[in-house]
């Protein structure tokens, strides 16, 4: 887990989390093997409420995950610790003139769409329509996915650019956490992600595997261990001297280029080509799967005039 002093809301969870002498213990606890509640009430010798409570905050900042698992009687609840280390960097990207908005799209949000199988959408509940049928993928209840995958083809979201309008923009930044796609993980099996914003293809990244093996931070307990079970974070960063993925140059079109005013919104489209090197298919997490508590997000970054 690395943070810096711009992951506002992680640092107040992960700041709640350590204030707490009981909640430092079950870490410690945690860290020599995974325990269900009831073994941690019996080590520490806390109420079973406060256990629950304890491990309820522990949950909410990412430090330990949770999977319900057979018991004795019925089911019973077994914690795991996520990271092996946390990095805070006392760093930010703000200064005095330098300010930005940010805009969350819910994944289940897209306005288009071409997809080929494998392909479904899942909420945090249910999966959603039929698996591997791409007709499903105008089902009303997809604005509740929380994860989508396609073998080959696109999704596309309309952002609003109201923000941009006589602002002097530095940078524009698109992030979501995404993997290949392979029905079942699988570890060696790259895919050509692409990113196009207004029809301009921004730059691909190769992903090499469709990730899991582990379950994913964030994915409900109903979610199948042999399913994709998280993916990476990338972001595509539009700034004035050429268009990256994370850090790495990928493009020579600018901000300009991009012509974000033409229309009444902004067009990004995120899949696979069909002519794609490697066309390993992907998978869009949403907020409640994965590794990262964000949706397809929209970072817009300017200077005060």
């Amino acid at each position: 887990m690395k943070l810096t002093l711009d992951n506002t809301k992680e640092l107040m969870l992960i700041g709640k989390a350590f204030s707490s002498d009981v909640r430092i213990q079950i870490l410690k606890l945690l860290k020599r093997g995974d325990l269900n509640i009831n073994e941690i009430v019996e080590t520490l010798n806390i109420p079973q409420s406060s256990a629950v409570a304890h491990i309820k905050v522990l949950e909410e900042c990412g430090l330990i995950t949770t999977e319900l698992v057979p018991g004795v009687r019925g089911s019973m609840k077994l914690c795991h610790v996520t990271d092996e280390t946390m990095i805070i960097e006392m760093t930010t990207n703000e200064n005095d003139k330098e300010k930005y908005e940010v805009i969350s799209m819910p994944i289940g949000h897209f306005v288009d769409y071409y997809v080929e199988p494998t392909c479904g959408i899942a909420s945090e509940k249910c999966s959603i329509g039929e698996e591997d049928e791409p007709r499903c993928f105008f089902e009303p209840d997809r604005v509740q996915a929380q994860i989508i995958w396609l073998g080959c083809g696109y999704l596309e979201y309309r952002f609003p650019n109201h923000q941009i309008i006589g602002r002097k923009i530095k940078e524009i930044q698109i992030s979501a956490e995404v993997c290949s796609e392979d029905h079942e993980y699988n570890m060696d099996y790259p895919s050509d992600i692409t990113l196009w914003v207004d029809n301009i293809e921004a730059g691909t990244w190769t992903c090499p595997s469709d990730f899991g093996g582990r379950r994913g931070v964030n994915n409900p307990t109903w979610w199948p261990d042999k399913n994709s079970q998280y993916g990476q974070l990338k972001t595509w960063r539009i700034t004035n001297n050429g268009t990256y993925i994370d850090e790495e140059k990928c493009s020579d079109y600018k901000i300009s280029d991009y012509n974000l005013l033409k229309e009444p919104y902004i067009s990004v489209r995120i899949g696979v080509k069909k002519d794609a090197i490697y066309k390993g298919g992907m998978n869009l997490f949403g907020e409640a799967f994965g590794d990262y508590k964000q949706n397809l997000n929209m970072k817009i970054v300017y200077d005060e005039v």
